[in-house]
C-alpha cells in the first residue's frame, strides 16, 4: 500500500526525524514522477488511469520526494483494492491558495464505521481484503503523516463497501507568479554514480516493505523487481538477472543466508552485489552476513542517504 514500507519510513516519522527538502516545484512533474512509480502495478492490474494535470499551472513548496510518495501510495492503495480492469481518476486542481490532489476509484470502497479510523496505523480497511496485497493501513497513515509535515490535510470518503473510495490532499499553494528554484523532479537526475548499476532486485516477506522500497528506487531511476520469499527471490533473480540484490535476512522458510549461499553457487548470479537487511547490527551480525557472501550490511530501518551513497559507489 505504500511507496516507502513502514520498516522504512513509518518508524522515523514516529521518532520525528523526517527531515524534509523543500523546494518549489511543479505539482503536475511531481504527478507524472508518481505514476511512473506505480505504472506497473496498474498496468499488471490492467486498470484505467484518468490523470487532469496542467503542467506549470500549481507550484508547490514541497519535497518532490516525499510528495510523489504520498501521491504514490493513494495510487498503489487504489490499484491494489479493486478487481482487475478497474478504473482511477487522479486530478489536481487550485483553489485559491491550496493544491488539491484527488484520487478516486471504483473499487471496494469504505464502510461508514471504518472511515474515521482509516489512517490510523495498522487499521485493517475491510476484512474481505486480500491480506497478500497489505491490508494494513500502514501506508495511509504515512500519506496522512507527511501530508501534515508539508502543512496540508488529507481527507477519505467513500459511498460504502463496494462503491469506491476518494483521497483528497490539500497543501498550500504558492502565488501564481512563482517560478521553481530548483531543476523540475522529471528533469533531476539521481545522484552521481560511477558506472552505476541499472537492475535491483528487493526480496522481503513484507510485502508492504519490498514495493515500497523497489518504487522508491525507480524514483531515482533504477529498474526493479520485487519479491517475497527465499525461493521466489532466487527465481526472480534468475529471471531479472539483477546487479544487485537487497536481501532480507528473516525469510521464512529458505533465509537471506540460505539465499546467499545459493546465489554464490550460481553460474550467473555469483558475481551479484548482495545487500542484507536486516533489524541487526552487532558485529556478530555483520559476521554472519559476510560470512553467507553478502558484500554490504543495512540496518532497519534503512537510512535513503546511507542506502542511495552505497548504490552509487557500486561499480556494475
Amino acid at each position: 500500500m505504500s511507496i516507502l514500507g513502514r520498516d522504512l519510513d513509518w518508524q522515523a516519522v514516529e521518532r520525528g526525524t523526517v527531515e524534509l527538502r523543500r523546494v518549489t516545484v511543479d505539482l503536475a512533474a511531481i504527478v507524472s514522477q508518481a505514476i511512473e512509480a506505480t505504472r506497473p502495478l496498474i498496468e499488471a492490474r490492467r486498470h484505467e488511469l484518468t490523470v487532469t494535470a496542467n503542467p506549470g499551472l500549481i507550484q508547490v513548496d514541497a519535497d518532490p520526494a516525499r510528495l510523489a510518495q504520498v501521491i504514490g501510495n493513494l495510487l498503489n492503495n487504489a490499484g491494489k483494492y479493486m478487481d482487475e480492469g478497474g478504473r482511477i481518476w487522479l486530478e489536481t486542481c487550485r483553489e485559491g491558495d491550496t493544491a488539491v490532489i484527488t484520487v478516486r476509484d471504483a473499487g471496494v470502497g469504505i464502510s461508514a464505521e471504518m472511515l474515521p479510523r482509516v489512517f490510523d496505523l495498522f487499521t485493517q480497511i475491510d476484512r474481505t481484503l486480500d491480506r497478500s496485497q497489505g491490508g494494513l493501513g500502514v501506508g495511509l497513515t504515512l500519506v496522512r503523516s507527511l501530508v501534515e509535515l508539508h502543512g496540508g490535510t488529507v481527507e477519505a470518503s467513500s459511498p460504502g463497501l463496494g462503491r469506491g473510495s476518494q483521497f483528497v490532499v490539500r497543501l498550500p499553494a504558492l502565488p501564481v507568479a512563482a517560478r521553481p528554484t530548483s531543476v523540475p523532479p522529471t528533469e533531476r537526475k539521481p545522484p552521481p554514480r560511477s558506472s552505476p548499476p541499472r537492475r535491483i532486485l528487493v526480496v522481503d516477506d513484507n510485502v508492504d516493505a519490498a514495493d515500497s522500497l523497489a518504487t522508491l528506487l525507480r524514483l531515482y531511476g533504477y529498474q526493479v523487481r520485487a519479491a517475497y520469499g527465499g525461493a521466489s527471490g532466487l527465481e526472480a533473480a534468475e529471471q531479472h538477472q539483477p546487479q544487485v540484490i537487497l536481501l532480507d535476512i528473516g525469510l521464512p522458510g529458505l533465509d537471506g543466508y540460505e539465499v546467499a549461499t545459493r546465489l554464490r553457487r550460481h553460474p550467473t548470479l555469483a558475481g551479484v552485489t548482495l545487500i542484507a537487511l536486516t533489524g541487526y547490527g552487532q558485529e556478530e551480525d555483520r559476521r554472519k552476513t559476510h560470512d553467507a557472501g553478502f558484500d554490504h550490511h543495512l540496518v532497519k530501518p534503512v537510512d535513503l542517504n546511507e542506502l542511495t551513497n552505497l548504490l552509487g559507489g557500486i561499480k556494475s
